[in-house]
């Protein structure tokens, strides 16, 4: 829990410095994935399971279960079409999004605890690329805030996967991974992520948030 808060003070100062939305000048781009029931999608190739979340790669059909030494995973909805935007230097993909239902072992309850006091929930998660285009390090956060269809809404402080996405990322590199946020209303049809602006390393803003819209 430590090593949380620690991560979490040293991203606040750009994270919070501004989320404004250009999604008039946005240009978003899509591509629906060909994905055949419970393939594990060639995106994840080289990918690192997560030490709190059982691994869903392979859940692609809406009703079926994963179990392994993490706990149990529903598949409740998915998104297979890919969305790539542009913010600047950053080339920002969601390769996919879920809405799912965990079962956490009893040897991880204590770390949902600083989510939820319940035993098992419901969630949404995406997995993302981030390219930095530039010759220079960057810093960026793919997701700052998530609104749900149900009105719900949660921060980069929620994420569950605390899969270092945010921060810096150096010059011509790729970063790729899973955010998640635990919801209390199952029921949505769709969510909205907003990303943080784009920073360089004196922390100076050369981008501005967006915006992009994901239904199930």
């Amino acid at each position: 829990m430590m090593k949380r808060a620690i991560y979490l003070i040293v991203l606040i100062p750009f994270l919070l410095i501004g989320c404004a939305n250009n999604q008039d000048e946005q240009q978003v781009t899509t591509e629906v994935n060909s994905i055949s029931t419970n393939e594990t999608p060639s995106y994840y190739q080289g990918y690192l399971d997560n030490p709190q979340v059982t691994n869903d790669q392979s859940l692609q059909e809406v009703g079926t279960t994963i179990r392994d030494v993490k706990g149990e995973v529903t598949l409740n909805d998915i998104n297979k079409e890919s969305q790539t935007v542009k913010i600047g230097a950053i080339e920002l993909t969601i390769r996919e999004a879920k809405a799912l239902h965990f079962k956490p072992d009893y040897g991880l309850i204590d770390f949902f605890h600083s989510y939820t006091h319940d035993q098992e929930f419901d969630f949404v998660k995406v997995f993302v690329e981030i390219k930095n285009t530039s010759n220079q390090n960057l810093k960026f956060a793919p997701i700052s805030l998530v609104h749900t269809s149900a009105g719900e809404q949660k921060t980069w402080e929620d994420d569950i996967y605390l899969e270092e996405l945010n921060g810096e990322i150096p010059a011509n590199e790729t970063k790729k991974g899973n955010l998640g946020f635990i919801i209390e209303k199952s029921k949505i049809d769709s969510f909205e992520i907003t990303t943080s602006d784009v920073f360089n390393e004196q922390d100076k803003t050369l981008d501005d948030a967006e915006k992009l819209k994901i239904k199930f």
